[in-house]
């Protein structure tokens, strides 16, 4: 901030801490004498306005308020450049390093704690109730807006729960997919098989590969479209559509993977326009011991039976 800027804002705020004390003493009446109500001389209607002194307890609120606005100028950045003299913040009060202080105290207390667990390996930290515990609470505040609280996933976002994973569900590949986070791309299909050839092939997948019935009233091709998925979709889904966990492709013939729906329109349309996923990286946010605990949580729900104590969020 310019000096200009800082002394604008230091005249503004001081003058005006002062004009509003000016105010209060200079308006301050004292206790009205005798019985007989002071008016302000006027009426409407019959209705007189008296002239009665501001209660005592409003008094010193308002000074209160001006006395409570001095200190804070004092010890918080306030008046331009001015940084404060809190105790403890050498460079003046702030709220990043508010939260940075909170976070160096937090680490000295729980850092020793969150190393004896990143020392060990995710399926062995999967067996301990309290690293679940804690895992947990990491997987509420981080990924149930996603995933949901139970981890069963939702609309476009898979089912931690189960055993269908898409880039592999053993131990290291989870912490992988956590600390760097994955970019699925399903490519759009619909100007290549055009409309029928899109409808063959949603069709050839919910019931050949998915092994889910058609609607009566369905006239795909299903010999079209196992031709059509021969040809375009086997290099990522493999030729029996069990799909391919170092691209990211999922299992076809697994219905609870289709985190899009399972309904012929529902596939035509994933087929016709394709889809886009992001699991976005949490190295940076939660760094590699928390991230530690999270992977053996997210292992847990699928891979063990959790103690009772590790649901407790």
């Amino acid at each position: 901030m310019t000096t200009f800027w800082s002394t604008y804002i230091c005249v503004l705020t001081i003058g005006s801490l002062i004009g509003l004390t000016w105010l209060l003493i200079g308006t301050r009446k004292g206790e009205t004498k005798g019985s007989v109500d002071q008016t302000m001389g006027h009426a409407f209607d019959g209705i007189e306005e008296y002239d009665n002194p501001l209660p005592q307890w409003w008094f010193l609120l308002f000074a209160g308020t001006l006395v409570f606005s001095v200190g804070y100028l004092i010890l918080y950045p306030g008046l331009g450049n001015w940084k404060g003299i809190l105790p403890g913040y050498e460079d003046g009060w702030t709220q990043t390093k508010e939260w940075e202080k909170e976070m160096d105290k937090a680490d000295a207390k729980f850092g020793p704690i969150f190393a004896k667990f990143a020392a060990m390996p995710v399926e062995e930290v999967a067996k301990d109730p309290q690293a679940l515990k804690m895992g947990g609470r990491l997987f509420a505040s981080n990924c149930s807006v996603c995933h949901g609280s139970d981890a069963k996933g939702a609309f476009g976002f898979p089912n931690l729960a189960d055993n269908n994973w898409r880039w592999g569900g053993n131990a290291d590949t989870i912490k992988a997919t956590i600390m760097g986070g994955r970019m699925a791309a399903m490519p759009a299909w619909g100007e290549v098989l055009g409309e029928d050839g899109v409808k063959n092939v949603a069709a050839y997948v919910r019931h050949e590969l998915a092994g889910l019935p058609l609607p009566a009233d369905s006239s795909a091709d299903l010999v079209a479209g196992k031709q059509a998925f021969s040809t375009t979709c086997v290099a990522c889904h493999g030729a029996n559509g069990q799909g391919t966990e170092i691209m990211g492709a999922p299992n076809l013939t697994q219905p609870a993977g289709f985190i899009y729906g399972t309904s012929l329109t529902q596939l035509q349309q994933t087929i016709r326009h394709g889809r886009q996923g992001h699991m976005p990286a949490q190295n940076e946010l939660l760094g590699n011991d928390k991230v530690q605990l999270l992977a053996a949580y997210v292992y847990s729900l699928s891979h063990s039976s959790k103690p009772e104590a590790a649901s407790d969020k």
